[in-house]
C-alpha cells in the first residue's frame, strides 16, 4: 500500500538534502539502497551503522542516495523501530559535532521504512524509486538490496526482485548475501543454481564478514607494499607454519537451533577462516587492484589444497551445551549432541611454494579469551653467541621472527599488523595506518609488544562498513563468488561427512580448559597432545574401550587369527608391518612390500604415514597386489589412495615406487600393450625368487581378494604372474597379481574390516568385526 503524503515528504527532504551536492557539481546518478530484514538484530548491531557510514564517506561526492529499510514487520512498528535505530547513529571521532550532526539529519530523511511481502509491494518500490529519481531530475546508476534474512526466504525474494524491482537499462543491480550459503557441497551447489535463476554471477555479492575486518583487508595490500622483502620469506623454505585463530569466551546459548544445523567448522572455519588462509597462501597478483585477477589467484590456491583426512581434525565440545540444547529444543533428557562447538584442523597445500608448511585453523567457544589473529611465524636457525637477557629485538636473530595480523580483542584490544624487529621494517599506508605507542608491560605470543614493529588503524572501522563500501564500488574480490563457495564447500565436505558421528572431546569452559585442548601434529595428522579423561558428564555413542583390553590372538586355517578394535587392530598391523621391514633389510637389504587397494587399508596407510623414523622408508619398495583400470590420478585409482594417505607423508625414493602401468598409450588395460607383462617383468628383476616380503591384502563383500574374483577363474592358476582380470562392479576392469605370485610371498597379511564380513569369515567377531589374517607362508 502506498503512502502518498508520506512519499512527498520523503522526496522534499531527499532535494534538500542533496541541494549543496547538486550546486556544487553535477550528480552522476542515484542509489537506492534496500535493507531486506531492517528490523533484525544484524540490522539493528551493524548494517544501519554502515548505512551511515556508506553516506559519510560519499555524501557531496558524485551521487545521491536513498535508504529504504524493509521487513515483514507491520508499517507502524517498523517505522518506530528504525527511527529509533537511526536516532543512536554515531560518527566517527574525526568527524565534528556539528558536520555529524548535519549529516546524520540528512541521513534520516533520507530513510523510510516500509512494509515488504508480496510481488505488489516490490512492484510498487520500484514505481516509487522510479518517480523519486525522475522528480529529482537524477538518472538512476543502481540498486543495492541487502538480504539480512534467512536463507530459506532468498527464493521468494530473489524471484520478486527479478520479476518486479530491477533498475532500468543502464543502471546497476547489487544483490548482497549473508552466510549460511549451504550446509554442505550439494546445498550450497542447489542453492546457488536456484539464486543463478534470477541473478547474473556480476550481481551477487555473498558476505563474508571476516574480510571486511581491518586487519584481514590489509594482508594483501601489505604484502604487495612489502614485495621486495618477503619475496625470499614467503614460502617453505622460511615460514614454519601459520595460524589462524578465531577464539570465543561466549557460548551458544541462545543460538543452539542454529549451532546444532552448522555447528563451529561449517560456522567459522569453512568460511571465515578459509578466506583468510587463500589471501595469505595465493599468489600475489601483478595488481592486487584488479579484482578479477585477484579472484583468480584465489581460485588457484582453493585448487591447491590438499584433501583433508578424518585424522586431520581435532573436535571438542563444551560441557553445558548439550543441556543448553535440550533446554532450548525440549529434546528429552537421554539427548546427547555430537555437535563440535571447538575444532582445530590442519591443512597443507599442494604446491611449491607452500609444500610441507602447516596452516592451522582453530575456533572455539567457551574458550579462555576472546582474540582473532593470522600469525606466520619463519623459521629460526640462528644460534647466538650472547645470553638470551643480552638479545637486541632489532639484531638478534634467536628472538622469534614473526608477522601477526591481530583480527581484534585479546590483551591488543584493536586490529593491528605486527612484525618482529628482527624481520624488517615494514611499509603500510600512513594515511590508514599509524605506528602503536609504547604499552610498556603488554606482552603478545610470549614477547614484549616492543619487540615488533606495530601498527593500528588511524581509525577504526566496523567490518560491515567496510564491505558496504566496497558493495558500492563494485569491489567483487571482498566478496564470495560462486566458484569460491562451491570450491571451498568442495574442500571442507568430505571432511564434514567423515567426521559426522565422531563423539568430541568435553572440556568445560573458560580458564578451567588448562591444556585440555591442546593438539600437536605430525604429517597429516592432528591430536590432541592430553589423553581424554574420565567424562565430565554420560556421553553418546559407545562405551569407553576398556584400559585393559587385549588384542585377541587365535588360529584361521593353521595361520595367526589377531582380532582388536579398529584402532588397535590397524596399530599391531603397522607394528607388525615394520618389524617385518626391519629383519628383512636387516637380512636382505630391501623390504619389497605389496598393498591392497580399497578402504579398508587407508586407516594402515595413515598409520604408516607417522612412522618417520623407525621404519626404514630408504630400503623399502612398495608395489600394488591390484589396480583399476583408470588414470593413476583418478579419484578411484588404488595408486591415488596410496599416494594421498602414505606416500606424500614419507621419504621413499621415487624409484622404490611401482604403480602398475594400466595406462599406456593413452589407452587403459589395453592388451596389445602389455602392461601386465611390463610389471611381470619389474617384479622379476627387482624382487628375488619373485617373493615379495609381505603382501597385504583385503576382502571384498563377496569374499574376493586383490582383484582375484569367485565367478572368474582368471589368476587362480597357471604361470602368469600379473593379470587383467574382469570385476562385476565399475570399474569392471582389473589388473592384479596372481594367487601363484601371492602364495610366494614370505608372507600374507589380509585385513578385514567391517560387520558385513563375518559370515565371509565365518568366525565370531567383536562388535566393530575387525581382524587380520597372518600367513606366514604360502597359502591357497
Amino acid at each position: 500500500m502506498k503512502h502518498p503524503g508520506c512519499w512527498k515528504m520523503l522526496t522534499v527532504a531527499m532535494c534538500m538534502a542533496l541541494l549543496g551536492c547538486l550546486q556544487a557539481q553535477e550528480l552522476r546518478g542515484h542509489v537506492s539502497v534496500i535493507l531486506l530484514g531492517a528490523t533484525g538484530d544484524l540490522a539493528r548491531k551493524y548494517l544501519w551503522q554502515g548505512l551511515f557510514q556508506l553516506y559519510l564517506d560519499e555524501a557531496g561526492k558524485d551521487y545521491s542516495f536513498s535508504f529504504h529499510g524493509a521487513a515483514l514487520t507491520s508499517t507502524k512498528q517498523g517505522q518506530a523501530f528504525v527511527a529509533k535505530v537511526l536516532e543512536s547513529l554515531s560518527c566517527p571521532e574525526d568527524v565534528a559535532p556539528d558536520r555529524c550532526a548535519e549529516l546524520k539529519g540528512q541521513f534520516q530523511r533520507l530513510s523510510a521504512y516500509r512494509h515488504l511481502a508480496t510481488s505488489e509491494d516490490y512492484m510498487a518500490l520500484s514505481k516509487d524509486i522510479e518517480a523519486q529519481v525522475q522528480h529529482g531530475g537524477l538518472r538512476e546508476a543502481g540498486r543495492i538490496f541487502y538480504f539480512s534474512v534467512p536463507p530459506f526466504a532468498y527464493a521468494d525474494i530473489a524471484r520478486n526482485i527479478n520479476s518486479s524491482c530491477r533498475p532500468g537499462p543502464g543502471a546497476w543491480l547489487r544483490v548482497v548475501l549473508e552466510k549460511p550459503f549451504g550446509h554442505d557441497h550439494l546445498s550450497a551447489q542447489q542453492l546457488a543454481t536456484e539464486l543463478g535463476g534470477f541473478f547474473r554471477e556480476e550481481e551477487m555479492y555473498r558476505v563474508d564478514h571476516y574480510l571486511g575486518k581491518q586487519a584481514v583487508a590489509q594482508i594483501l595490500p601489505f604484502r604487495d607494499q612489502n614485495r621486495k622483502a618477503l619475496d625470499g620469506l614467503w614460502s617453505r623454505h622460511h615460514v614454519e607454519r601459520v595460524e589462524i585463530i578465531m577464539k570465543e569466551t561466549v557460548d551458544a546459548e541462545g543460538r543452539t537451533s542454529f549451532y546444532e544445523e552448522y555447528g563451529v567448522i561449517r560456522d567459522v572455519l569453512q568460511n571465515h577462516l578459509t578466506e583468510v588462509l587463500t589471501l595469505v597462501a595465493m599468489e600475489l597478483p601483478h595488481n592486487i587492484s584488479s579484482s578479477e585477477s585477484v579472484l583468480q589467484h584465489k581460485l588457484r590456491a582453493f585448487r591447491a589444497l590438499r584433501g583433508l583426512q578424518k585424522g586431520s581434525a581435532v573436535l571438542g565440545q563444551y560441557q553445558a551445551y548439550s543441556e543448553q540444547v535440550r533446554r532450548e529444543q525440549q529434546r528429552p533428557d537421554s539427548f546427547r549432541s555430537l555437535t563440535p562447538t571447538f575444532a582445530g584442523v590442519l591443512v597443507h597445500m599442494d604446491n611449491l611454494r607452500w609444500e610441507g608448511v602447516p596452516f592451522i585453523l582453530m575456533s572455539g567457544k567457551a574458550l579462555d579469551e576472546r582474540v582473532g589473529y593470522v600469525r606466520i611465524l619463519f623459521r629460526n636457525q640462528a644460534y647466538c653467541v650472547l645470553s638470551d637477557e643480552r638479545w637486541v629485538a632489532d639484531q638478534s636473530q634467536c628472538l622469534p621472527r614473526q608477522i601477526v595480523f591481530y583480527i581484534g580483542h585479546g590483551e591488543l584490544g584493536s586490529p593491528a599488523v605486527l612484525v618482529s624487529r628482527n624481520l624488517f621494517r615494514p611499509s603500510l599506508p600512513s594515511e590508514s595506518w599509524k605506528e602503536l605507542g609504547a604499552r610498556p608491560g603488554l606482552r603478545l605470543f610470549g614477547r614484549p609488544l616492543s619487540d615488533f614493529y606495530a601498527y593500528r588503524p588511524v581509525r577504526e572501522q566496523d567490518a560491515y562498513s567496510v564491505l558496504i563500501s566496497r558493495i558500492f564500488h563494485g569491489r567483487k574480490d571482498s566478496f564470495v563468488t560462486t566458484e569460491h563457495l562451491l570450491a571451498s564447500w568442495g574442500f571442507w565436505t568430505p571432511l564434514l561427512d567423515s567426521l559426522a558421528h565422531e563423539v568430541p572431546r568435553l572440556y568445560p569452559g573458560g580458564a578451567e580448559n588448562g591444556h585440555l585442548l591442546d593438539f600437536e601434529f605430525g604429517g597429516a595428522q592432528l591430536c590432541f597432545s592430553q589423553q581424554q579423561p574420565e567424562r565430565l558428564v554420560p556421553g553418546p555413542g559407545p562405551a569407553p574401550m576398556p584400559s585393559g583390553f587385549q588384542v585377541l590372538k587365535a588360529k584361521y586355517r593353521e595361520s595367526p587369527l589377531i582380532s582388536a578394535w579398529p584402532e588397535e587392530l590397524i596399530a599391531k598391523l603397522a607394528d607388525d608391518i615394520e618389524a617385518t621391514a626391519v629383519r628383512a633389510v636387516r637380512r636382505f637389504g630391501t623390504f619389497h612390500l605389496a598393498l591392497s587397494g580399497g578402504s579398508s587399508p587407508v586407516p594402515l596407510f595413515q598409520q604408516l604415514a607417522t612412522r618417520h623414523y623407525g621404519f626404514p622408508w630408504a630400503h623399502t619398495h612398495l608395489w600394488l597386489v591390484d589396480e583399476r583400470c583408470v588414470p593413476l590420478w583418478d579419484p578411484e585409482s588404488n595408486f591415488q589412495h596410496l599416494q594421498t594417505h602414505l606416500l606424500q607423508h614419507i621419504r621413499v625414493p621415487y624409484y622404490n615406487i611401482h604403480p602398475m602401468p594400466v595406462h599406456l598409450h593413452q589407452r587403459l588395460c589395453a592388451e596389445e600393450d602389455q602392461g601386465a607383462q611390463t610389471y611381470a617383468s619389474e617384479i622379476s628383476a627387482l624382487v628375488a625368487n619373485s617373493s615379495f616380503d609381505l603382501v597385504l591384502l583385503g576382502m571384498g563383500a563377496d569374499g574376493h581378494t586383490a582383484s582375484l574374483f569367485p565367478q572368474s577363474p582368471s589368476g587362480l592358476d597357471g604361470e602368469q604372474l600379473v593379470v587383467l582380470t574382469e570385476s562385476p562392479s565399475r570399474p569392471f576392469q582389473r589388473m592384479s597379481l596372481s594367487l601363484p605370485l601371492i602364495n610366494r610371498a614370505r608372507k600374507v597379511a589380509v585385513l578385514v574390516m567391517g560387520r558385513v564380513k563375518r559370515e565371509i569369515t565365518m568366525l565370531w567377531m567383536m562388535p566393530d568385526g575387525a581382524t587380520y589374517l597372518l600367513s606366514t607362508g604360502p597359502s591357497r
